[in-house]
């Protein structure tokens, strides 16, 4: 006889039961649940809605529960369907028919929506802190190449010289993005949805606070029907998440580019590569691939769950057992990738020379003689106009700007003079672009320092997170 199948007349179909069970994923929230469950009950003994020594058995009895299912003792069977009628029955089986009284004044709609938010303000707090690492080590490469000068593109196509280390700060500002979103969505995700039972609330006098207080949410939500039938927080990860790993792909895309023998940039550390079983001299980028590869799961889950949500009436339906795999996977997902991405940038050899003989072999510097003649009043369309037609001689001759002569540079304007060298030298390019944001030395530098407060920022963040989360532990 299943927990709720009292008003049955015959059991359900085996291949209903095999349908509609969640155990095998949604054990993942057992610990959750079970710290859910210690909150509730003890709200249970303090407005007296059942006694104290029922209390004390029933906390008792879930911490052994609690115990078993960690050491892997505890029998999860999808004849029980769920981690919470799981638990329940363990409970019982534990303690005997006091175990019952567990379930009164909440609904399995109200419990698993509790678990959920336990579970994502916990993950959000360790993927917050894995994104600070990543950031921390694309930092440590920008501080190590100050001085290293890298093509910069547009279109896949050389464009102007930019320092490596603005190029390795442009990520951390993506990944602060990501950050700042998370942690802006855990006011969301932290509110308590327990006491709003099936949909309607309970008859039982329950202290919803009590329990909200206890288990370090910041309030409860407010409506009854909203809080069960609420998945926005989900959504709102989901998406969060795919722009979290939209920017690994980035980043991993550039990897497997800058490792490759054609741009020959970086090499990655052996640890973080492999190699092939046919070809023994390869060493490909598997995770940095892999990464990329992973980007569209993340986004599957994101449209899923939006799908699975559009049609809904409010309050429970079943189909919203379909909101945790894809959670589940996407923090699984995301974990597993920050933790790799922060050793691999950070040990990565970066290749000063291969780089800066790509910027001295290239027409990055372009702009800057179009500058150079806007600087002796010319202006800057004709300037243009000029800078191509020295540009097509280049390719005619086979030549770059630094090897024209300074003859050659007069065919076409007479404003330009012997200063013309030290103008489109790959560093004064560089280091020309002194504007806030910009790509010259002081301004990386500047860019580092603001980061490294941010980034202190984010840990003291953490830290105070980590332990209102920590009642999970």
């Amino acid at each position: 006889m299943k927990l709720w199948g009292g008003r049955f007349t015959k059991p359900t179909n085996e291949l209903v039961d095999e349908y509609t069970a969640s155990i095998s994923f949604d054990q993942k929230l057992a610990q959750y649940d079970i710290q859910g469950s210690l909150a509730h009950v003890e709200m249970l003994a303090k407005c007296e809605i059942i006694s104290k020594e029922d209390a004390d058995t029933i906390k008792k009895g879930l911490k052994v529960v609690a115990e078993k299912i960690k050491a892997g003792e505890a029998e999860l069977t999808q004849a029980n369907e769920d981690i919470h009628m799981n638990v329940e029955k363990l409970l019982i089986d534990e303690v005997g028919a006091v175990g019952g009284k567990l379930h009164t004044g909440r609904s399995r709609n109200d419990q698993v929506a509790l678990d959920m938010r336990l579970y994502l303000r916990d993950s959000i707090v360790t993927l917050v802190e894995l994104l600070t690492k990543v950031q921390e080590a694309l930092q440590t490469q920008a501080k190590q190449n100050l001085d290293t000068i890298l093509p910069g593109y547009t279109h896949l196509q050389r464009a102007q010289p930019v320092l490596f280390a603005h190029h390795m700060m442009a990520y951390v500002s993506m990944f602060q993005r990501d950050t700042e979103r998370l942690m802006d969505s855990f006011k969301r995700v932290n509110r308590s949805p327990l006491g709003a039972g099936a949909l309607a609330g309970t008859t039982f006098p329950i202290d919803r606070h009590f329990v909200a207080e206890k288990l370090n949410f910041d309030g409860v939500v407010e409506n009854s029907l909203d809080a069960v039938s609420d998945r926005d927080f989900v959504v709102e990860f989901l998406s969060n998440a795919s722009l979290v790993i939209m920017h690994l792909s980035r980043l991993s895309e550039e990897l497997v580019q800058w490792s490759s023998a054609e741009f020959n940039f970086v090499e990655l550390d052996d640890a973080f590569c492999t190699g092939s079983s046919m070809m023994p001299q390869k060493k490909n980028p598997d995770v940095a691939e892999l990464v990329r590869g992973k980007t569209g799961r993340v986004y599957g889950h994101l449209m899923g769950m939006l799908t699975t949500l559009k049609g809904l009436p409010i309050a429970y339906n079943k189909d919203m057992q379909e909101d945790k795999e894809g959670m589940f996977d996407t923090v699984e997902t995301l974990k597993g990738a920050l933790a790799l991405f922060a050793p691999m940038v950070e040990t990565m050899e970066v290749k000063k020379d291969n780089m800066y003989e790509a910027v001295a072999e290239d027409f990055s510097n372009a702009t800057d003689l179009a500058d150079y003649l806007v600087n002796k009043d010319l202006p800057f369309r004709e300037a243009h106009a000029v800078v191509g037609q020295v540009v097509l001689h280049c390719i005619q001759e086979n030549k770059y700007l630094l090897d024209l002569s300074l003859e050659d540079f007069q065919q076409f304007s007479s404003l330009i003079t012997e200063d013309i060298y030290d103008v489109l030298s790959p560093k004064a390019v560089v280091n020309a672009r002194n504007v806030v944001g910009g790509t010259a030395k002081n301004r990386v530098e500047d860019q580092i320092k603001q980061a490294e407060n941010v980034l202190s920022n984010s840990k003291q963040w953490i830290a105070v997170y980590a332990e209102k989360v920590n009642v999970l532990k």
